[in-house]
């Protein structure tokens, strides 16, 4: 069974659910879970999971759950995964710590994309779910929300040392989140008469002592301004010592964070930007594309007038570009399997370059010495080749390879140069792209030369 894969290659805001609560060890585990589950599956509206998955993948029922917990015992912890292979992708895992440690559950729950629950009834079906549990498994803590908005709120550390914030948890009221569970002692904290009056959407006291807390009816209005409204309401009535305004002045600059903008990228390397901005988290992403609109990459300065550029100085002009051809198929060695447009040595294809060498942090993630003897030598003579190809290019060969050039129209350009700016650092992998510079030099060629067919 191939379920949805939930974190792919781009990412999108999704709902994210936590719940740490403890249960009774005493009677089986299935019989003190079955409440969990019938609840789940009268709730889950949509979004039911069809997988489970422990040591292996199996058909949801709840004997594979069983089965599953079983297979993953590991001392005094068990898990299972649960997934769905139809759209909304779902990936939700339960944890169970067993004695001789404190019983505990906890449960994650992530549905993509959040505007499945754009929808008021689904979204009380799930209130009614987190609801059902916490009056079931006492939580010391229960919230779901936007992914996206709940990482630029800080969760889950909320500005603490990582140690911290696992010895602490959610130890006093750092966010209020779409929906919230306080157990006991955050609602002692607060003060019981304080939490329950708190002006929101539902506000309800449950049994073993915790209180639900729902801002809006539904979660993927979270961002709207009268959400917002509400969301700081709630939280400066938990949270006296905070001010409204600036609570939420702070909720409006992360709904303007997220709002989503146009790109509007430099023609020269808005195909490359476009699979960068893909690949950056989601909640990061309209700031990175406001960022790249007003960026401009610098003008390519690796080229001389051919007046000023020296002529060849190699005897052996036949062998030196057979040397070129060798250096370039290099680069087809290293990136063929992740990049199989390098074997038609195109525009396209350097495209692909740029975003591959981003993508792997090639610069860092490599030995400088490498890079400079068999990298640098590589890039630049693919670079060159594909200026001759498509551009009609002429190879201007030297001893030295930074002087080589290729000379299309009325200037030379140097690929080895560019290559080894390229790739002096992760950030000149965009400021000096191999498609913007082959661009320059397309704009700089002979009115009467066309790029050849086919190819």
């Amino acid at each position: 069974m191939k379920v949805l894969e939930f974190h792919g290659s781009r990412s999108e805001d999704y709902l994210w659910f936590t719940f740490k609560g403890v249960f009774d060890p005493q009677p089986t585990l299935e019989r003190e879970l079955e409440p969990l589950l019938q609840t789940l599956e009268a709730h889950a509206d949509g979004w039911m999971p069809d997988v489970v998955e422990g040591k292996r993948r199996r058909k949801y029922a709840r004997s594979a759950i069983w089965k599953a917990l079983e297979e993953s015992r590991d001392g005094n912890s068990t898990d299972v995964g649960l997934y769905r292979t139809m759209w909304p992708a779902l990936d939700m895992t339960l944890w169970l710590w067993l004695p001789v440690r404190t019983p505990e559950l906890e449960l994650t729950i992530n549905v993509k994309p959040l505007s499945f629950f754009a929808e008021a009834q689904r979204c009380r079906h799930f209130v009614e779910m987190v609801c059902a549990w916490a009056s079931r498994y006492p939580v010391t803590h229960a919230s779901a929300h936007s992914s996206d908005d709940a990482q630029l709120a800080g969760a889950p550390r909320f500005g603490r040392e990582q140690q911290t914030s696992i010895r602490d948890g959610f130890d006093k009221i750092y966010e209020v989140f779409w929906l919230n569970v306080f157990g006991p002692k955050l609602v002692e904290s607060v003060g019981r008469e304080r939490m329950l009056s708190t002006p929101a959407h539902r506000v309800e006291a449950l049994p073993n002592g915790s209180i639900l807390l729902v801002t809006w009816p539904t979660a993927a209005d979270f961002a709207s301004d009268a959400a917002r409204e509400a969301q700081a309401r709630a939280h400066v009535h938990l949270r006296p010592d905070l001010d409204y305004d600036t609570v939420l002045r702070a909720l409006r600059e992360r709904s303007a964070a997220l709002a989503p903008l146009e790109p509007r990228f430099h023609p020269d390397v808005a195909p490359l930007l476009s699979r960068v901005v893909d690949r950056i988290p989601s909640h990061e992403r309209q700031r990175r594309i406001a960022g790249f609109n007003a960026w401009r990459p610098p003008e390519p300065e690796e080229w001389l007038p051919v007046d000023a550029a020296p002529p060849s100085d190699v005897v052996e002009t036949e062998r030196t570009l057979a040397q070129y051809s060798l250096h370039a198929e290099h680069l087809v060695v290293i990136l063929h399997t992740e990049v199989p447009s390098v074997f038609q040595a195109t525009p396209e294809s350097l495209t692909d370059a740029d975003f591959y060498f981003w993508k792997e942090d090639f610069p860092k993630t490599r030995l400088r010495e490498v890079l400079d003897e068999h990298v640098v030598p590589a890039v630049g003579a693919y670079l060159g080749q594909v200026l001759v190809h498509h551009l009609g290019g002429r190879w201007i060969p030297r001893k030295k390879l930074m002087e080589t050039g290729v000379q299309v129209g009325s200037r030379v350009w140097l690929p080895f140069v560019r290559a080894h700016r390229y790739l002096s650092s992760c950030e000149s992998l965009l400021d000096y792209s191999l498609i913007q510079f082959y661009r320059e030099a397309e704009r700089h060629r002979a009115p009467d030369t066309e790029e050849p067919r086919g190819e």
